[in-house]
């Protein structure tokens, strides 16, 4: 593990990083908007499921009356590229508590045909006007201090090894659960990390969109490699996170048929569970 000190940086700003540069969209008349997405946040050739999620929760945003995603489900139809986007969004019901919309993103392929490559369905809220009140079961995953966990960098490949996604985190993964980066998976389908923006943004109802999704997959801890592609994701949020590092633990129990499942919690500085979710991926 490196022991190479961090720079001293002023933090991004809500609106000034990289990550909301790269999830900006243009509304183009009404249920239309435009994205250009960005290759920074590619795994290989396709560009991530939490990232896209986080770019059309933007545009549900924009459509909607309510500001935060409280569920929102996507289903991944064809890989998405980077480059400009279509995003049509339409609003099913818009009520006093909260509104619901479905969206799809397109792309034009180099035939000139429009591709749909996500379609998601999400009910927006606002967050800040929960109650307080939490009766839960829920503990926040045991990890080390993050200066005891490995960056992507200490892979024994070095920066060869990192995804470009990769380069926009700052992503500590726990020893315990990244052996097989090594070449010894543990079998248990576990990984777990500490998970902020590289530069240093703090985290938002949007940007766990993109938590959910961040962490290498657990089939790499069953001894899988290569890409695992999401077939489905369904993400609840469920506060407005505190400002400082999160804390994500993802677990799948079953393997079976070529797919499997994987379940995340996300934990901000404050020790609540922020963000849930399942997805169905095919190994």
């Amino acid at each position: 593990m490196s022991d190479a000190p961090s720079q001293i940086t002023e933090p991004a700003r809500t609106g000034s990083s990289e990550f909301d540069r790269d999830t900006a969209v243009r509304t183009r008349e009404s249920g239309v908007h435009e994205a250009l997405l960005s290759p920074g946040w590619a795994i290989g050739k396709a560009l991530n499921g939490g990232y896209l999620l986080a770019v059309l929760g933007r545009a549900l945003r924009q459509a909607l009356p309510h500001p935060d995603p409280f569920t929102i489900t996507a289903h991944y139809l064809t890989a998405t590229v980077a480059g400009p986007a279509t995003i049509r969004t339409s609003v099913a019901r818009s009520g006093r508590t909260v509104s619901t919309a479905s969206a799809g993103l397109f792309q034009t392929d180099d035939r000139g045909r429009e591709i749909e490559r996500i379609r998601v369905l999400a009910t927006y809220g606002d967050l800040g006007a929960l109650r307080d009140d939490v009766r839960t079961s829920a503990k926040p995953p045991a990890m080390p201090p993050r200066e005891q966990c490995f960056r992507a960098t200490d892979h024994p490949d070095g920066d060869a090894a990192v995804p470009e996604m990769g380069r926009r985190l700052d992503l500590r993964l726990d020893p315990d659960t990244c052996g097989w980066a090594l070449g010894a998976p543990s079998m248990r389908g576990e990984i777990r990390a500490w998970l902020e923006l590289a530069d240093g943004r703090a985290p938002d109802p949007l940007s766990l969109l993109m938590a959910v999704d961040a962490l290498p997959p657990t089939g790499f801890d069953l001894g899988l490699t290569g890409w695992v592609p999401t077939v489905e994701l369904t993400a609840h949020v469920r506060a407005r996170p505190a400002p400082g590092p999160l804390r994500v633990a993802i677990t799948t129990r079953n393997l079976a048929g070529g797919y499997l499942e994987e379940d995340a919690e996300v934990w901000d500085s404050a020790d609540r569970l922020v963000a849930q979710s399942r997805q169905l991926a095919r190994a």
